[in-house]
């Protein structure tokens, strides 16, 4: 049992590495410790009681039934096409043209050969188009060097890539993703090229993450046929597509939508046609949150610590490294010129400045951020020379306040998306969430938790933050009424 010496160790060991990856936030696995320990020092008999009572607590509590509920439940009926529109009969698509051969280009083809099917990969030049070729060549070749995959598999997955320059290449698709530069006249000329020549019947998608569909419509003959999809980087790892319809979008195009994700296999949530659409309304926030702290003279380490054991996969500074501070600093640039007067300053512009134009710290890609990097680009340690901009205070909050603020700035954006009918309900807010950014999932998502701390206690908990650290805190005026009536958000909630 437990108490042999030989098993002291391990049980010691266990815990210590349960807790590394679930920073105790998974009830589950504390109960599958205790019932192992427990059990092994319990006549059998009894050991099964105990069991039986670990489990009778986790299937009552509120964690399992969220995990159930959105992990399971929602993600299941999402995947099989619950807002697919109905009475629309099947789209056949066996060949796909993919317009532009960069990042998310090269990640689009490949997950549309894994899901079955051909692509055309088109781009201003052979070499640019041969760009997702050597992108996917890659992946393969890794592959099968593991003994995952035949070289004859590899090469059968090759050839069903077609890199090109030529639009008439595109003649026979049966549906048009494109993923080219974020400038709306670039993506203006693509889709008048590309309509002159594909099939009158076919649906033209574009993966954009700041243009709204609607406004790119105007530039399509068929703006019926015009729907958004929007693909998270990188491609085949992200789990999550945003479908989004624009105004006019039509039946056709939105079942189109979801039966090529039916192939591609990720979790798809429909999200109103607005800047930012839904993920990338929240995840800014929740950043400018990370950068407000470290202005705030906050130890970044504890900033990191905070998030994770939060339940977040990586600490936010890493990951503004990742996504690059270069990004951030373009789209809020790009977002001042377009709103011009009407710009709401987040409070981070001066940080971006400084990190990027000032210090060039733009992000891992370019070799320094938040953190140092090595000359592969691994990750060193955080970087000490902020505290030279932004003196470490000398008192330091703790880890408790840093881990409400970083939790209830996401909880308070997606409850503003529900508000505005970004997202139509809970499951897709819940279920966009975790798989868009990495939001805790043993809560089940942001309104699964919301639900569970109850209305009023959201309110009153984000109040009063709001009146500590700023009106970025205060709920919205929905939830306010719905805590008063005492309603939530799930209606059949338990």
């Amino acid at each position: 049992g437990a108490m042999d010496p030989r098993a002291v160790q391990l049980f010691v060991g266990l815990n210590a590495m349960a807790h590394k990856e679930s920073k105790g936030n998974f009830d589950a696995i504390k109960a599958i410790l205790s019932c192992l320990y427990e059990g092994s020092i319990l006549p059998f008999d009894t050991a099964l009681r105990v069991e039986s009572k670990y489990f009778t607590k986790l299937l009552s509590g509120s964690q399992a039934k969220n995990m159930i509920r959105t992990l399971f439940i929602n993600k299941q009926a999402a995947e099989k096409g619950a807002g697919r529109p109905i009475g629309v009969p099947p789209v056949e698509i066996k060949k796909v043209g993919v317009l532009g051969g960069g990042l998310m280009g090269s990640g689009i083809t490949h997950v549309t050969v894994k899901g079955g099917m051909d692509v055309v990969v088109l781009d201003r030049s052979l070499e640019d188009a041969n760009k997702a070729v050597d992108y996917s060549r890659k992946i393969i070749d890794k592959a099968v060097s593991r003994g995952k995959m035949t070289k004859e598999a590899g090469d059968a997955f090759m050839a069903r890539i077609t890199p090109t320059d030529n639009y008439d290449d595109l003649k026979d698709v049966d549906l048009i993703i494109e993923a080219v530069f974020e400038r709306p006249d670039v993506k203006a000329d693509v889709i008048k090229k590309a309509e002159a020549v594909i099939r009158p019947d076919v649906v033209f998608a574009s993966n954009t993450s700041t243009l709204p569909i609607t406004g790119l419509a105007k530039n399509s003959s068929r703006p019926e046929l015009f729907v958004g999809l929007h693909f998270f980087s990188p491609v085949e790892k992200m789990p999550l597509l945003e479908i989004i319809p624009g105004a006019l979008t039509g039946d056709r195009a939105l079942a189109a939508a979801f039966d090529y994700n039916a192939k591609i296999k990720k979790t798809p949530i429909v999200v109103k046609d607005v800047r930012g659409f839904f993920t990338n309304r929240v995840f800014p926030p929740y950043m400018g949150e990370a950068m407000k702290l470290v202005t705030e003279g906050v130890k970044p380490a504890l900033i990191e610590n905070a998030s994770k054991a939060l339940g977040m996969p990586i600490g936010p500074l890493a990951l503004l490294d990742e996504t690059t501070l270069q990004l951030g600093y373009d789209v809020m640039q790009s977002t001042k010129k377009e709103l011009g007067d009407a710009y709401q300053p987040s409070g981070t512009e001066d940080f971006m400045e400084l990190m990027v134009v000032k210090l060039g710290r733009k992000g891992r890609r370019f070799g320094s951020g938040f953190y140092d990097y090595d000359a592969k680009g691994e990750r060193l340690s955080l970087w000490q020379g902020m505290a030279e901009h932004y003196p470490l205070a000398a008192e330091q909050p703790s880890v408790e306040e840093v881990k409400q603020r970083l939790l209830y700035i996401q909880l308070i954006a997606t409850a503003q998306c529900f508000e505005e009918d970004v997202v139509k309900d809970p499951q897709s807010a819940d279920l966009g969430a975790i798989f868009g950014w990495g939001f805790a999932p043993y809560t089940g998502g942001p309104m699964s938790y919301i639900d569970t701390v109850g209305l009023e206690n959201f309110v009153r908990t984000a109040d009063n933050l709001a009146q500590r650290f700023g009106h970025r805190f205060a709920p919205p005026k929905s939830f306010r009424e719905m805590a008063d009536k005492g309603e939530t958000l799930y209606k059949t909630a338990a």
